[in-house]
């Protein structure tokens, strides 16, 4: 699919899974969202379901984001808004596509402890921006801290999914 579902959407119904930047300063790296909602940034709802009962997940909302939001104002400002608990760039279209059955998300940043250099690192196609890797190798350890946020957010999927019976 890409960043943003930009390669397009197979067919049938769709389950949007992966990583969120959380929008709250109390939902912690690694907090799976079994989400019961996906939002657009104007707060207007763009899917409403049930959870998928994925065990250890929390219950919340998707902001559907149109570009990468790494600054920690705009997080909490997104929060205030639209009431989401993390933002992800694939729920949108997946819910505008009609076909969204659900939507699971770790979180992998936080407003406290933000990509930083990896937020520049990958192209709204989802393909690799190597001027910007170039940049997150020269600060290693930011670069390292928010490798590290990804990784435990993608251990905390692993072993959601894995509790539920799912993989």
């Amino acid at each position: 699919m890409g960043i943003g579902a930009r390669r397009g959407l197979p067919e049938g119904r769709l389950v949007s899974f992966g990583l969120a930047g959380g929008l709250r300063d109390d939902l912690p790296l690694g907090a799976v969202i079994d989400a019961t909602r996906v939002v657009a940034e104007d707060g207007s709802v763009l899917w409403e379901g049930g959870p998928l009962g994925v065990e250890g997940a929390r219950r919340g909302t998707i902001l559907a984001a149109e570009r990468l939001v790494d600054d920690p104002a705009e997080r909490r400002r997104l929060h205030g808004r639209t009431g989401a608990d993390a933002a992800d760039m694939e729920s949108g279209p997946l819910a505008r596509s009609g076909r969204l059955a659900g939507c699971v998300r770790a979180v992998s940043d936080t407003p406290a402890r933000t990509l930083g250099p990896l937020a520049r690192t990958i192209r709204p196609d989802g393909r690799l921006d190597w001027s910007g890797v170039a940049r997150a190798l020269a600060r290693p350890r930011e670069t390292a801290r928010a490798l590290g946020g990804v990784r435990r957010a993608l251990q905390s999927l692993q072993q959601s999914v894995a509790k539920s019976g799912c993989a």
